[in-house]
């Protein structure tokens, strides 16, 4: 199995970046990956990205690489990655499919252990980095989906137990808190 790592250039001036990263290795890395390990590249695509300017950042697989300043208020950055905004759509369209009116003949519980399944697997993707503001967003849109799709299911209104909230209610029917 190959691994791909990836450097990130933080303290190089952007002409420092371009001396570092010349034609001579350019050349070796694009043989290597075409040549050795059969890849393409693709070149319309592929660029060196300095990290260091403000607001520079680049998606990969579905991650969005940047520098963030701290959340404490120091005076360091740190390297954020997180979900895309691209992936975070993909997911919430994912979750709208599962939970739209088409849905609405499957029982809660089954319904639930579906969303948990898709659920998990997402997270453990994305679980690599800091992706708490993502999942908290995901946990979010799911709970509205649901609150929707149990209000929408019939021509009775669905009624809570008494003294619960939905939160509680679809935690205690085991669904799961990213």
């Amino acid at each position: 199995m190959w691994r791909c790592s990836i450097r990130v250039y933080r303290n190089f001036s952007s002409e420092a970046l371009a001396r570092r990263v010349d034609s001579r290795l350019q050349g070796w890395v694009e043989a290597l990956l075409e040549g050795r390990m059969g890849l393409t590249i693709n070149r319309e695509k592929t660029r060196v990205v300095n990290l260091a300017g403000r607001k520079t950042s680049f998606d990969f697989l579905g991650f969005t690489f940047r520098y963030d300043r701290d959340l404490k208020g120091r005076g360091h950055r740190y390297l954020y990655v997180g979900p895309s905004r691209k992936a975070m759509r993909k997911e919430r369209t994912a979750l709208k499919e599962m939970t739209g009116p088409r849905q609405c003949f499957v029982p809660l519980p089954e319904l639930i252990r579906r969303l948990n399944r898709h659920l998990r697997g997402w997270a453990n993707y994305f679980r690599w980095g800091h992706p708490r503001r993502s999942f908290r967003a995901i946990n979010h849109h799911v709970r509205e989906r649901l609150e929707t799709h149990v209000n929408r299911r019939s021509q009775r209104p669905f009624h809570l137990p008494e003294g619960q909230t939905y939160y509680a209610h679809f935690a205690r029917m085991g669904l799961v808190r990213l």
